[in-house]
C-alpha cells in the first residue's frame, strides 16, 4: 500500500453498501459475493484467488455474541484494563517513538496519551493483534444479519487491498470483528487513512508501529478531532449541583460550569467558552469529568459508553493525570437488573437501544428523564431505588 489516502472511489463504497443480503446457504451467499466482485470490475483470476477456501468461523459469531465485559461499571471496567504496567509500558513507548508522537501532534493537534491508550487497549502496544482469518470473519459477520451493513462493505474494501497487494486472503489476521494491525483499524478505514508512518513507501499496520500510529491518527482526525482542545478532565463538583444538568446530552462553557462550582481536580480549566458536558460515570457519588466535543469523537472508535468514558480517561493519565478520585457511588444494578430496567424503560416508550444489560448513552438518557420524574437525584446513573420506583 502506497503512502498517502489510497482512495476506493465513492461509488464502489456505495455499491457494497446498498446490497446488504445475508443469511441463506453460505456457499450460495459467498456467490453472491463474487457476483457482486465481478459488477464492481474486479478479474476473475482475482475474484477466485480471494474467495478460494473462504469459510464461515463460528468462533466468531461466539465472540460477536459474548460481550458481557461491556457490562461491567466504569470503575470496574476501568480498573481491568488500566494497571501500573500498562501505564509503564506507555512512558516506555511514549519515549519510544517520541518523534511519531511529535509528528503526529504538529500535522493532527492530537495528544500522544490519546493514540497510547487505543494502542494499549487494542494491542497491548502491537504484543496482542488476533489470530482470527480476517476474510473469515468479515464474511462470517455479512452472512450473519445482525450487522451487515457494517461489515459486508469491508469484504470489498479487503478485495481492493488484496488487488493492491496490501491483503493476503489465507494469511492476514486480526481481531474477531476484523480489524487489522497494531490499532485495530477495518480494510476500509485502512483504505482511507492508511499511511505511511517509516517512509518506507508502504502502509504495514502489522509489523509498522509508525504506520500504526499516523494511521490511528489520521482516522481520529477523519472523524472530526478538534486539533489541540482537551477531551476529558476530572472535576469535582458540589453537592448541591442540578445533577438534570449533567450528562451528554446536556453542554453548557466551562465558564458556566465554573459559576456553578464545578472546579478542575488538579490544574485548571483553560477554554472557558469551550462548551463540556458534566460526566457522571457511576452517578454524583463517583468520579465526575468534564467531556469535550472531542470525547464525542471515541464513540466513532467504539460504541460502548464504558470503553470510551475508559480509553478517554486513560489517555489523561498518560498525559500526567492522577488517578480518579472514585468516591464511594450507589450500588449498581446487576446485568439481570439492567435488563429488566431496560424492558420497564421500553415500556413507558424509551428506546434504550435493547434491552442487552449494558448502561449506554440511550440508556442513561431514559434513566435521567425518570429520575426527575420521580423527584430522584437526576444523574442518570440507575439504583435499586429507581428499579423499584418504576
Amino acid at each position: 500500500m502506497r503512502s498517502a489516502i489510497l482512495a476506493v472511489s465513492a461509488a464502489l463504497l456505495a455499491q457494497t453498501a446498498s446490497a446488504q443480503s445475508c443469511g441463506g446457504s453460505f456457499q450460495s451467499f459467498v456467490t453472491g459475493l463474487k457476483s457482486e466482485a465481478a459488477s464492481l470490475g474486479y478479474s476473475q483470476t482475482q475474484i477466485d484467488t480471494f474467495f478460494n477456501g473462504v469459510a464461515q468461523d463460528g468462533a466468531v459469531l461466539k465472540a460477536d455474541r459474548a460481550q458481557g465485559v461491556f457490562q461491567k461499571n466504569f470503575l470496574d471496567f476501568s480498573r481491568s484494563l488500566i494497571s501500573q504496567n500498562r501505564i509503564d509500558n506507555g512512558r516506555i513507548y511514549g519515549d519510544r517513538y517520541a518523534s511519531v508522537f511529535d509528528r503526529i501532534q504538529r500535522e493532527y493537534g492530537i495528544p500522544k496519551g490519546v493514540l497510547l491508550a487505543f494502542w494499549a487497549f487494542e494491542t497491548d502496544f502491537g504484543q496482542v493483534q488476533g489470530n482470527f482469518n480476517t476474510l473469515n470473519a468479515l464474511v462470517t459477520l455479512s452472512h450473519d444479519c445482525r450487522r451487515p451493513e457494517l461489515f459486508r462493505p469491508q469484504i470489498f474494501a479487503a478485495l481492493e487491498l488484496f488487488k493492491r497487494g496490501d491483503f493476503e486472503p489465507r494469511k492476514t489476521t486480526g481481531a474477531w470483528a476484523g480489524e487489522i494491525g497494531q490499532v485495530q483499524m477495518l480494510p476500509k478505514d485502512i483504505i482511507e487513512n492508511g499511511r505511511d508512518g517509516d517512509g518506507d513507501g508502504h502502509v504495514d499496520l502489522k509489523g509498522s508501529s509508525p504506520d500504526a500510529l499516523m494511521s490511528g491518527a489520521a482516522m481520529l482526525s477523519s472523524l472530526g478531532w478538534r486539533p489541540n482542545e482537551p477531551w476529558l478532565v476530572e472535576v469535582t463538583v458540589p453537592e448541591n449541583l442540578d445533577w438534570s444538568k449533567t450528562g451528554l446530552n446536556h453542554a453548557m462553557s466551562e465558564a458556566d460550569w465554573a459559576r456553578l462550582g464545578v472546579t478542575p481536580r488538579s490544574g485548571t480549566l483553560g477554554n472557558p467558552n469551550l462548551q463540556a458536558s458534566v460526566l457522571l460515570p457511576v452517578g454524583r457519588k463517583g468520579p465526575a469529568f468534564l467531556a469535550y466535543p472531542n470525547f464525542r469523537v471515541y464513540f466513532e472508535w467504539n460504541k460502548s459508553m464504558v470503553y470510551v468514558t475508559t480509553a478517554a480517561y486513560f489517555a489523561t493519565r498518560l498525559m500526567g493525570a492522577p488517578a480518579y478520585n472514585a468516591g464511594s457511588p450507589d450500588v449498581g444494578l446487576s446485568g439481570e437488573e439492567i435488563v429488566s430496567l431496560q424492558r420497564k424503560l421500553e415500556a413507558r416508550g424509551y428506546d434504550v437501544g435493547g434491552a442487552d444489560g449494558i448502561i449506554g448513552e440511550m440508556t442513561r438518557e431514559a434513566v435521567q428523564t425518570e429520575q426527575e420524574r420521580l423527584g430522584l437525584p437526576a444523574d442518570a446513573w440507575p439504583t435499586r431505588e429507581l428499579l423499584g420506583r418504576l
